[in-house]
């Protein structure tokens, strides 16, 4: 989730604008934010590793292959199922294999390293700097031109092809090793080898000859109309597949783009991916596309038209001869809280710890920290906890309580202090909070994690107090936090295309710039669907259908994600040797079950928990899966305690025991309030009221019944161990509406209220 310090520092230095101590201001409503840092806080990195025409765009921090616009020495690229590096001996090119890595941990790391890659480079002139020469939804034109001479390279994410043009010249292939030559009678355009186990082929126009110049070196000498090649990685070395690709190799791949569509009356969510080609010769030709699990798991739409299949670092990537492919994915919808509890024989004890949290609210909402992840954490806590004394009947102390979130939001967006406060920097297109943490302005990491609590707390506040919200007061700056994480136009100069989210691969990466071997990176999956859910709340409240929209795409694209890559649901990704129930961290080359901070296993397990909210209902998709996972926290501790781990400043004994009782009670409520402990540790973005009520809650409706959709954004089903099923909807709108679950059921529901029916 936020890298630490000493792993940046050992990668490279990041050239930071300068700050400024007359920092302009600029209005915004009721808020002001600023075009420079205050005094000596540092600014956000250059990213000048762009050509002219990427330089007038704003920079595509937190991508797959951000690297390249910071670092004059890009690191490794993991666009799957090959990787590749841009290096001054030209282009790397390599189809990793899986590596088992024992750890300290006694567990063991599941990684695809790049390794015994090809290098693709001119003869008539040496690779210039890697710069960022073309951007689309899930593929990048890397130019390497020097001076006039030109060597440009195109990725894609699941593409088994890169595709090369050079100005002039012909092209040399370096190998690691001698390979052998195989079917060289196929086809003249085409060079395939056998390279240490594996297979790779290169394809050249008609006129092309392929010389061996050395054991490890081959030059294909190029007709001066047909300056141009395809380079692949083969899953096998079957002459049909050599066919196949030799039939698709003269695709080439230009440009990408998804489409989504929120299907409100059938609570599903359609994505449209195409690749728009050009075809270099012969009659036109579909490119192969690559195919992830979470594309090709249960789509029926491409049954029946899978070829050949990559093992990676994702599961098996299946390839697709099209232009296109659809997935079909249900939205299974959120209220932004619950009903009260009337009916328990703890309710003197929720009435105690609200009473004790309350009293504490103000000390809560900056508990640890002091930068805009920890306070947004704590806006949101706040929120929970009065949506909660709100249902429960106090709304005097909802007001209150109201008051000071809405209070504490001033402080920062209205720009009057020298400490807190945000700061648009044009020449990158991104929005820092001050003071930076985690690298938060440095390396622009974790702002959908950071910006999706405070999204989501005034989302919130608005349903109470639309006018405080509004746009010519502080809901301006809101849309500000939203466009930096999730603007949906392309090749705009003010922020770039969906900032933290990666189309393809169906889920968000945390690292602004790219750092390690290993390639970008999430941590916390759960943290990425608060944000989205931030932004379907947002848009509801503010009518804006369009961002409600897109925040129902990125909502439900990150959940199918989560369950392929995270906890691997349908048992087809994870390494039989990878022991461990669930993934904690996600690298583009590897997976492993740590954290940033600390190997201590229920910080390991939490960080993909929290916050437990009313959108995390996904998490309860599996009850056995919830039981098995947190069944297996104590042969973890157990290990963990065999080590000898002595950390100076420990954490408590039973430290988030709150988060894990509420994900529990997702599968066994009455098992959930046996284990909590009311004086235990909370995380701090938890309180015991919240705790306590969303275990009572389930407790009273059931367990969230994930099948039954309907046609509104906000809702959710529940169903009790004897068949009664509990109904919510919120409607967020002025007047009322009549919402159609899947299974029949019918319930209207008035403005500006949660309804329920049983």
């Amino acid at each position: 989730m936020r890298l630490l310090q000493r792993i940046a520092l050992a990668l490279f230095a990041i050239v930071a604008t300068l700050p400024n101590a007359g920092a302009q201001g600029v209005k915004l409503g009721a808020a002001t934010y600023f075009l420079a840092p205050k005094d000596s806080d540092a600014g956000m990195p250059a990213a000048p590793l762009r050509t002219e025409a990427m330089l007038k765009r704003a920079a595509p921090t937190n991508q797959w292959y951000s690297t390249l616009v910071f670092n004059p020495k890009p690191e490794v690229i993991y666009a799957q199922p090959l990787t590749f590096q841009a290096t001054r001996a030209g282009f790397e090119m390599a189809l990793p294999s899986k590596e088992v890595v024992p750890t300290e941990r006694r567990d063991v790391e599941i990684r695809y390293p790049h390794r015994d890659s090809i290098v693709i480079a001119p003869v008539a002139f040496e690779p210039g700097q890697a710069k960022l020469a073309g951007a689309g939804d899930w593929s990048v034109q890397i130019s390497m031109a020097n001076g006039a001479d030109d060597f440009r390279a195109t990725i894609a994410h699941g593409s088994p092809f890169a595709y090369f043009r050079l100005s002039r010249g012909d092209v040399r292939l370096r190998l690691p090793a001698p390979a052998d030559r195989i079917a060289a009678e196929a086809d003249p355009r085409a060079l395939a080898l056998r390279l240490k186990g594996k297979t790779y082929a290169l394809f050249g126009p008609t006129g092309v000859r392929w010389e061996q110049t050395s054991p490890t070196e081959w030059v294909g000498h190029l007709p001066a109309d047909g300056r141009y090649l395809s380079a692949a990685a083969l899953p096998d070395d079957q002459p049909a597949t050599l066919a196949l690709f030799t039939a698709h190799a003269y695709a080439f791949i230009e440009d990408t783009r998804v489409d989504w569509h929120y299907d409100r009356a059938a609570s599903q969510v359609e994505t449209t991916f195409k690749a728009i080609t050009q075809t270099m010769e012969g009659p036109p030709q579909t490119p192969l596309l690559g195919l992830y699990p979470h594309q090709w798991y249960g789509n029926a739409s491409v049954q029946g038209r899978l070829g050949p299949a990559f093992d990676s670092v994702r599961g098996s990537i299946r390839l697709l001869a099209a232009s296109d492919f659809k997935t079909v994915a249900p939205y299974t919808g959120f209220v932004p809280y619950w009903p009260g509890v009337t009916a328990s024989p703890r309710l003197d004890q929720l009435r105690d710890v609200m009473k004790i949290d309350v009293r504490n609210a103000r000390r809560m909402m900056l508990e640890e920290g002091k930068g805009p992840y920890w306070q947004g954490k704590g806006l949101q806590r706040i929120v929970e906890l009065m949506n909660v004394v709100e249902q429960q009947g106090d709304l005097a102390t909802r007001d209150e309580l109201l008051k000071k979130l809405e209070g504490r939001v001033e402080d920062w967006f209205s720009g009057d202090s020298a400490k807190t406060y945000f700061v648009y920097d044009k020449a990158i297109g991104a929005v820092a909070g001050y003071p930076s943490e985690f690298f938060f302005a440095e390396q622009i990491n974790d702002h959908h994690f950071t910006y999706g609590y405070w999204i989501r707390a005034i989302a919130e506040i608005a349903l109470r107090d639309p006018a405080w919200a509004a746009k010519q007061k502080w809901g301006g700056m809101v849309d500000l936090l939203v466009a930096d994480i999730a603007t949906a136009g392309r090749g705009r100069a003010d922020f770039p295309f969906l900032r933290n989210f990666d189309p393809y691969e169906g889920h968000s990466w945390a690292s602004g710039v790219g750092l390690g071997h290993e390639g970008n990176n999430q941590e916390s999956s759960s943290e990425a669907v608060n944000a989205w859910a931030g932004l379907i709340l947002w848009g509801e409240v503010t009518g804006d259908a369009a961002l409600r929209d897109l925040g129902v795409y990125l909502y439900t694209s990150e959940i199918q994600g989560i369950q392929n890559y995270w906890f691997d649901i349908h048992h087809i990704v994870f390494a039989p040797e990878y022991k461990n129930v669930e993934v904690s961290q996600l690298f583009g080359g590897a997976y492993k079950h740590n954290t940033w901070w600390t190997d201590e296993p229920r910080q390991i397990k939490g960080i993909n928990l929290l916050p437990i909210t009313t959108d995390s209902l996904y998490l309860g998709r599996d009850p056995a899966y919830v039981k098995r996972n947190l069944d297996a926290l104590k042969s973890e501790m157990d290990t963990y305690a065999a080590r000898g781990v002595h950390p100076s400043n420990p954490p408590p004994a039973d430290i988030w025991q709150d988060i894990f009782a509420e994900y529990r009670a997702l599968a066994d409520p009455a098992a959930a309030l046996a284990q909590w402990d009311r004086w235990g540790s909370f995380e701090l973005g938890d309180t015991r009221t919240h705790a306590l009520h969303w275990m009572l809650a389930l407790q009273d409706m059931g367990t969230p019944d994930l099948d039954v959709l309907a046609d509104t954004p906000l809702y959710s089903v529940f169903r009790t161990a004897d068949g009664r099923k509990t109904y919510l909807a919120y409607n967020a709108g002025s007047a009322p509406i009549t919402v159609r679950f899947s299974d029949g059921k019918v319930l209207t529901v008035a403005p500006h209220v949660l309804g329920r029916s049983n």
